[in-house]
């Protein structure tokens, strides 16, 4: 596979490289703890265990913006939906690529210190090729795979220590298109997801620890239409031993030992309390009572009840307390077999770091038919409520609600404005077909959020794409042993679709500001005490934005979708700002493969 380096400006001088010997060794417990405060480095996901995205770097800020310029790119060599956040620990970026692959570039220049080819065990990936992220800590880097493995890496020399199977990325029924009417649409498209276990998450190191989560755990298949224009559509069917059964797992960092487990459906009263509202007080289009009348035909239905963990999770040291978001129930939007609230799926979760012991849950969406998932990383925050400072956990949802929860007992504190229009929310799919908002894709999906302390406000990268469900009927010469006699399908509508990027008060749960993008803005934000606010946007442009009114400073044109998470570093005594710019497969915004690192021109 080929692959390029340009390095763009002055060579720097070595005398001011951040001197670390051996590179990377001294990220211990300590300094992951303290990550937050490391202006210099990026060590976890979200820039410390509370995942706030914000850096106390002002070098680059309001007033000198416009001089930001691309200072290195690299090539990956690799094209597929990059959404990969890098870390970076003394001078070294440390980078994964769509299929797994990772990088270690020098962070000040771009170039190459080593790199790692990852097999894949399975060619038939449930999910795609992408990796959102890596972990670092006692000399190795962590990375959970697109076939289901978690894997330890020399931080060195990219050499590998251990490589654990997670469960077979084949596990489950797979779904099929044979299913579908003759004269339904969908027939001719062609598919790009179905069940199977695989994991795209960047894993979090804490006392000894790894832990990660396994996706994929849905029963529904993914479509793209034969043209490749337009956002996907997703079938779902029930039946009876259909799905996965995902779960969050911690493993000896030191040898890769299962430590703990916890799975997202429980083998005992999963079914819950049969809500007709959610815990916030929306009502549910739900008939109880046909549930409860079918629970005694679906004892098992846990077994296979989803709860897929896509994106990085929350912790607080202190406390001792890990926060986790799960996917919804499977099967996927037809709900005949999985009667009862689907306990603990499209919820947010704290659990015991150590023991893996469930603490408290917050079903956002009970007996979810929506594809809700609790997808973006939540935020750590402390916040000001009924006269005290409370310590919170925030989440930005597909729901389009910012959820502010009592991070030691869960507690819902607040739920936001809408920070995208909701239409039709928790109507059940129909016939004719009922057009809903947010739809499939959210609302905030996996994209990162960020809270900057000096405004107090949580920033989110959202869609607005309605999602049209409709429930067909399966041609009886189609029907298969086991399966339901219907399914649903779930396509979007006005395609192409915008994104929301958002300014919400945590405090008072208003938008203090809002903007409009003109595609979706799937890849999350990260901001400064220079008052900026870094986002990418899938027409391929990366953006600075006043962080205080949303006013559009700067942007840069990279030639493909900017899909993922920036970052925010200190390198050979300079501020750069870095990001992935790879497109995404999925929504077909501009493929590439590069990763460009900004500095000031001088």
């Amino acid at each position: 596979m080929l692959f390029r380096h340009l390095y763009i400006g002055t060579m720097l001088l070595v005398c001011g490289l951040v001197a670390a010997s051996p590179t990377g060794y001294a990220v211990d417990d300590d300094r992951l703890i303290n990550a937050h405060a490391d202006s210099t480095n990026w060590l976890t996901y979200g820039h410390g265990y509370s995942n706030q995205r914000y850096s106390e770097l002002d070098e680059i800020n309001r007033d000198n913006i416009k001089k930001l310029a691309p200072r290195w790119i690299y090539q990956t060599g690799i094209q597929g939906t990059f959404q990969s956040n890098p870390l970076v620990a003394d001078g070294v970026m440390y980078l994964s690529t769509p299929f797994n692959h990772v990088v270690a570039l020098d962070a000040a220049t771009g170039e190459e210190k080593w790199r790692y080819q990852h097999e894949l065990k399975t060619e038939k990936l449930c999910c795609g090729p992408t990796n959102r992220g890596l972990a670092l800590g006692y000399g190795k880097i962590y990375m959970i795979t697109v076939d289901a493995r978690v894997i330890a890496l020399d931080i060195q020399t990219g050499a590998v220590q251990w490589d654990i199977p997670l469960a077979g990325p084949t596990t489950g029924t797979p779904e099929s298109l044979d299913i579908l009417s003759d004269a339904d649409a969908l027939k001719n498209w062609d598919v790009i997801g179905w069940t199977g276990f695989s994991g795209n998450m960047a894993p979090l190191v804490f006392d000894g620890l790894v832990i990660v989560g396994v996706s994929g755990a849905g029963y529904g298949l993914t479509l793209r239409p034969p043209s490749e224009e337009g956002p996907h559509a997703v079938v779902g069917v029930s039946g009876v031993k259909y799905g996965l059964r995902a779960f969050v797992s911690a493993h000896d960092a030191q040898t890769g030992q299962l430590r703990w487990r916890w799975y997202s459906t429980p083998e005992q009263g999963w079914e819950g309390e049969y809500t007709s509202r959610t815990l916030a007080g929306d009502t549910l289009e739900r008939d109880i009572e046909a549930e409860k009348a079918a629970s005694s035909l679906y004892p098992d239905s846990w077994k296979y009840g989803g709860g897929s963990v896509w994106t990085h999770p929350a912790l607080d040291p202190e406390l001792g307390l890990l926060y986790v978001g799960t996917g919804n129930p499977a099967p996927e939007m037809d709900d005949t077999t999985r009667p009862g609230d689907n306990l603990y799926t499209s919820s947010l979760v704290a659990l015991d770091v150590r023991t893996g012991q469930l603490k408290w849950f917050f079903q956002q969406v009970p007996h979810d038919l929506w594809n809700y998932d609790v997808a973006s990383s939540p935020i750590l925050i402390n916040v000001m409520h009924n006269g005290h400072l409370v310590p919170a956990v925030v989440q930005a949802g597909k729901t389009g609600w910012l959820y502010v929860h009592d991070r030691v007992t869960g507690e819902l504190l607040l739920r936001s404005e809408p920070f995208v229009p909701q239409n039709n929310m928790f109507r059940r799919p129909t016939r004719e077909g009922i057009v809903i908002s947010p739809g499939l894709v959210g609302g905030n999906d996996w994209s990162p959020a960020a809270y900057n302390p000096q405004t107090g406000w949580v920033y989110s990268a959202a869609v607005h794409l309605p999602t049209k469900y409709t429930i067909h009927d399966i041609p009886a010469q189609d029907r298969q042993p086991g399966l339901g006699e219907t399914y649903v399908a779930a396509t979007s509508t006005e395609v192409p679709g915008t994104g929301r990027l958002t300014a919400v008060d945590p405090v008072s749960g208003k938008i203090k500001w809002q903007m409009e993008t003109d595609k979706l803005l799937v890849g999350g934000v990260s901001t400064t005490a220079g008052g900026l606010l870094f986002v990418g946007e899938s027409n391929g442009y990366f953006t600075a934005r006043d962080a205080a009114n949303g006013q559009l400073l700067w942007r840069f044109q990279t030639g493909a979708g900017v899909n993922a998470p920036p970052i925010v570093y200190q390198a050979g005594g300079e501020e750069f700002v870095a990001v992935a710019a790879g497109g995404h497969q999925k929504f077909q915004f501009p493929p590439g493969d590069a990763v460009i690192a900004f500095a000031l021109v001088k």
